[in-house]
């Protein structure tokens, strides 16, 4: 047997033999030429070739970590398990996760954390269009305690959100959206009052919502493209919600009237292809701050209420494909911002002068409703058997009303009208 192959063998069997952890590594020196000689000894012997064999529970001198901080040192094992778990990277990301100088990884962001602002900790990671799949991000972004922002749009993660993320004292955006996350809504979100992003648009999450969620201390909510439902609560008091989208999904019933009141702060309101139902009431016109309203593809039915005009900021409304008619509102048609009026698939009958100039201008649609003297309208047989069954709405009055300051003899009128 050759000297290399003999000490290869020696290797082995002492690396199966040790069981003592504080053991030194072996070291072996091999001569080269006639009468090659195999020692064992804790210092070197001044030969050609050395080769160091390291014991289990050993690690040699140049493969020590040393990481700037302890709190660096601790979520180390979490990173490297976590990469472990990652079934494909087609962007090579993980190859740069590798040592100790964990603020370079590639998708990891270092910071003082808000507890000791000596120390150095993980505090966001943007893994956005990184591509990564992996089946859990259980064990990994709940075991960072020092996370603030967690970004993980658009890669090929799934399983369920633990539970644990509600002891993540620090995070307050978490964007996991166009993943492949399921299972029920994240609940462990409600125990996070310093959360004011939360974004799992464009996943599989089923079941219903807690109407809690509307009343997080949130700026941002994005729910759309799931499977989830609800019917959207009435007894909301305030909310500072400025974007809410819960579109493409099932939640269903009317639109309640104190919704609008509590989100009188929203800039954009995206409601489309749920399953909304019943009439719009005039409390929509207290989304003051509103820039973007979409309700398309619902139920919704009755007049549209004048009160759209008090939404002097709009600029798209979308009430396109419900089952509206009546006559189109001119005072709708005089808002200033407004650039994209849709209302085409319902069953509007008339459109006045001002909202005509919006319809030649492209800015208003109108196709497949009701109008006669209209192009691309609906066949008369198909408006008859719409209107052979009639719709009716509570609190008629309301839809004449306007809630807002610059309309005359509105100060005579409270600011939220009794019911009926």
């Amino acid at each position: 047997m050759s000297s290399v192959s003999y000490i290869l063998l020696l290797c082995l069997i002492s690396t199966t033999n040790a069981r003592d952890p504080t053991r030194e590594a072996l070291e072996v020196t091999i001569g080269i030429g006639n009468g090659s000689k195999v020692s064992k000894s804790s210092k070197a012997c001044n030969l050609p070739l050395k080769l160091s064999c390291q014991l289990p529970g050993t690690h040699l001198a140049n493969e020590v970590l040393k990481f700037a901080d302890q709190r660096l040192g601790l979520i180390y094992p979490v990173i490297q398990k976590f990469k472990s778990l990652i079934t494909s990277d087609p962007l090579g990301i993980t190859q740069t996760w590798v040592g100790s100088d964990i603020c370079s990884y590639k998708g990891f962001y270092c910071d003082n954390p808000p507890n000791n602002k000596s120390a150095i900790a993980v505090a966001s990671i943007d893994f956005n269009g990184f591509q990564l799949s992996a089946p859990s991000l259980d064990g990994f972004l709940d075991q960072l305690p020092d996370i603030a922002l967690f970004h993980a749009n658009s890669n090929n993660f799934s399983g369920s959100l633990s539970s644990n993320i509600a002891k993540l004292r620090y995070l307050y955006e978490l964007d996991i959206s166009n993943n492949r996350f399921s299972g029920p809504f994240p609940d462990a979100v409600l125990n996070m009052p310093g959360l004011t992003f939360l974004d799992i648009r464009f996943n599989f999450f089923t079941g219903s919502v807690p109407s809690q969620i509307f009343t997080q201390n949130l700026d941002a909510l994005f729910l759309n493209n799931n499977d989830l439902m609800i019917q959207l609560p009435d007894n909301i008091g305030y909310t500072h919600i400025f974007y809410l989208t819960l579109a493409n999904n099932k939640f269903n019933g009317p639109l309640p009237r104190t919704i609008f009141k509590a989100f009188s702060s929203l800039a954009e309101v995206l409601l489309l292809n749920d399953q909304l139902t019943g009439c719009i009431p005039y409390e929509i016109g207290l989304l003051k701050e509103a820039v973007v309203f979409d309700a398309g593809n619902n139920q919704l039915t009755g007049h549209l209420p004048f009160s759209l005009a008090c939404l002097e900021n709009l600029e798209q409304l979308n009430f396109a494909g419900n089952l509206l008619y009546g006559a189109v509102p001119e005072v709708v048609c005089e808002l200033g911002k407004l650039m994209n009026l849709s209302l085409s698939d319902n069953y509007f009958i008339h459109v006045g002068p001002l909202c005509r100039i919006l319809i030649e201008r492209g800015a208003l649609d109108v196709r497949n409703n009701c109008i006669p003297d209209l192009p691309f309208q609906r066949s008369v047989e198909d408006c008859a058997n719409f209107f052979a069954h009639p719709r009716f709405c509570p609190r008629m009055w309301s839809y004449n009303y306007i809630p807002c300051h610059h309309f005359p003899y509105t100060s005579l009128i409270p600011e939220v009208a009794p019911s009926p």
